[in-house]
């Protein structure tokens, strides 16, 4: 009876034979097309024109495109304007306008090339789900065009199509958006492994443009959960988001992108630290604000002021939770307030840079002062009534996850707690004890709660401490270091005091033995399956590689962040995973759009790191096996439609 009734319920979308059957046909059929294209990034960081250009160039495999079909046709240059409109139409048309040339004829020439490379990249896919993807009010001209022949009876037909847009005076429209188009259907399935959050300047906007990108997920990392943490209150995870991004200038995402009013900041930190030069707190600059400028020295006092608050707030966390083992982080307590000195828990007597704490009470220093307490309910209350910032995070939620299995690849942001003899660490957590796989599942469930559900009275800041927690806790799967040294960063010159140790699981992975028990933990078969993460930039520079564990892990974390390509040499990785193998692009830093409306495109290097055996197809993913599932219901369907069992409806 159960079964019948789901049949029934069924029929409600098939509800005869023909129906039935038809769907059929149609799923088998695209049971037998070639696995779709997967693109794997992680630690975006905020670079929000970096990352829009790698999803655009399909990280390089546009211009191979390009080569390939008009290599002979065009010239260098040519090649090269037509990937520039690819990547970048609005910048692209703007440039040619200024040139003089006659654009009706530019469009008319470029709408026709753009044709044939979309026609490329959609060869993978149903006509019906290139229909899907292609843009409102053009998907049927795109349709018609992408599907034009050399019958001789049909070619005044398409070159009356492309005269009416240029007519119409919708030419320009039109380019951009088929433009658009070809990087979306470039990529099938596009994976974000953590960290779109902080150094750079609009992780708000890569988070607009992923809510409208028509297949993506994400394995959150650290600075991913913060954030999360902060929009649920609490005042450990809201005092960290704003240090950081005061730190590196990001008073546009900020106040603009996400709403957070820091006028009390400003007044709070210009009252008490006035005649402060605040040195040590004077932000890193990347990216200028152009709507809301903040002076060095304004922006160095809200700075310190927010840092004295997320010591104190940490603080009060760390005593609420002696299982977080993070005593050893109280260090307000380990200053001499009058010498201007600290000791050290793990060693050291040091001289501090900054020794004006006007807020701190010695007696009592994780108490927060009235005015202190005003401040945090003021942001705290910016915080929770951002309607853009809870937008992106549910949206983190519904699409995220704190791992993810996808096709015989095992993703996640950072590493799994393990002791050094590559054993799985056990993690207690609320009481209870977890570790492997089981503590990953139960930490996401936790996250989950943590933001659903509602906060009692009185409990302000409490339902975030697990989240603040998997920011920076030793045995977080997120941070993966003994602990954050953010005091010793900011108050002691000595660099030896800011090292931060990794855990056993980072010098584990260099082994193929130990990523083999990873992926046994998670049911996956090590002779086939691999670990992707990020977390870690990898400093190509130094002669280090991506690649560990003999071929079963890749670190795919390359410093997409102008703030480490000092350090890696490069400015990301793309890892991509498509029906014939799987590959490594390597990006040089994004240039920028310059004044004059010209900008230089680098092509990464791309490097094969696997040939599968066979060309996969769509029954060989995860999707097959939902589809195959679908077909074995219709086949039911269809026997009890045969069976008389269920009434066929016409």
């Amino acid at each position: 009876m159960a079964d019948l009734q789901f049949l029934r319920l069924l029929a409600k979308d098939y509800p005869n034979l023909m129906a039935a059957t038809k769907e059929v046909i149609n799923l088998k059929a695209i049971l037998a097309l070639p696995k779709g294209t997967e693109y794997f990034l992680s630690d975006l960081h905020g670079e929000h024109e970096a990352f829009v250009h790698m999803i655009k160039s399909a990280s390089g495999t546009i211009r191979a495109k390009i080569e390939e079909i008009y290599g002979e046709a065009l010239t260098r240059e040519e090649r090269y304007d037509l990937a520039s409109l690819i990547y970048n139409a609005e910048a692209e048309i703007k440039r040619r306008k200024k040139s003089g040339i006659d654009m009706n004829m530019y469009y008319r020439e470029n709408i026709y090339r753009l044709i044939e490379i979309c026609k490329s990249v959609s060869t993978k896919y149903t006509r019906s789900k290139v229909r899907k993807n292609l843009p409102k009010y053009f998907d049927y001209i795109i349709d018609e065009l992408l599907h034009a022949d050399d019958q001789e009876n049909k070619a005044s037909y398409y070159i009356e199509i492309v005269n009416a847009i240029v007519e119409y005076d919708m030419a320009e429209e039109f380019t951009i958006m088929l433009a658009d188009t070809i990087g979306t259907l470039a990529c099938d399935k596009l994976h974000i492994l953590g960290d779109i959050f902080d150094r750079g300047a609009h992780p708000d906007r890569i988070m607009d443009f992923l809510m409208q990108y028509h297949d993506v997920d994400f394995q959150w990392g650290n600075h991913d959960v913060v954030w999360m943490g902060a929009a649920t209150g609490n005042w450990a995870c809201i005092t960290n988001v704003l240090r950081m991004n005061i730190s590196y200038n990001n008073f546009d995402m900020l106040e603009l992108g996400y709403g957070i009013n820091l006028r009390p900041l400003a007044v709070f930190a210009e009252r008490f630290y006035g005649d402060d030069p605040c040195e040590a707190f004077k932000p890193k600059v990347f990216d200028e604000n152009k709507f809301d400028p903040v002076s060095m020295e304004t922006a160095a006092k809200m700075n310190k002021a927010i840092t004295i608050c997320q010591f104190k707030a940490e603080g009060q966390r760390i005593k609420a939770h002696p299982e977080y083992g993070m005593e050893g982080r109280l260090l307000l307590e380990c200053i001499d307030y009058e010498k201007g000195t600290i000791t050290l828990p793990r060693g050291g007597t040091y001289e501090l840079k900054d020794k004006n704490f006007p807020t701190i009470d010695p007696k009592d220093p994780y108490k927060f002062t009235p005015d202190e307490e005003d401040l945090m309910n003021r942001l705290e209350a910016s915080f929770l009534l951002s309607e853009k910032l809870h937008k992106h995070i549910r949206f983190l939620y519904s699409h995220g996850s704190l791992y993810k299995i996808v096709n015989n690849n095992l993703l996640f942001h950072g590493c799994l707690p393990m002791t050094a003899d590559g054993e799985f660490e056990d993690v207690s957590i609320n009481g209870e004890t977890f570790k492997g796989k089981e503590l990953m599942d139960y930490l996401d469930t936790q996250v989950r709660m943590a933001y659903f559900t509602p906060r009692e009275s009185g409990e302000t800041g409490r339902s975030g401490d697990l989240m603040w927690y998997l920011w920076l806790g030793s045995k977080s799967p997120l941070f993966g270091k003994d602990q954050m040294t953010t005091f010793e960063r900011c108050f002691i010159a000595d660099k030896a005091t800011h090292k931060e140790y990794s855990v056993p699981y980072y010098t584990l992975i260099e082994e193929e033995k130990h990523c083999d028990t990873i992926l046994k933990e998670f049911g996956l078969d090590p002779e086939t399956a691999h670990i992707l993460i990020g977390h870690v930039p990898v400093k190509v520079k130094d002669g280090k590689s991506p690649i560990k564990g003999g071929g079963k892990l890749f670190m795919i974390d390359g410093g997409m962040s102008k703030a480490y390509q000092k350090d890696t040499g490069i400015a990301g990785y793309t890892f991509i995973y498509n029906s014939r193998f799987m590959a490594l692009a390597e990006h040089q830093p994004y240039s920028p759009l310059m004044p004059d409306g010209t900008q230089e495109f680098h092509s990464p290097k791309l490097r094969t790191v696997a040939l599968l055996k066979k060309r996969l197809l769509v029954r060989d993913t995860d999707q097959g096996v939902i589809i195959q599932k679908h077909i074995n219901n219709l086949n039911e369907l269809i026997e009890a439609f045969r069976r008389g069992e269920l009434k066929e409806v016409y």
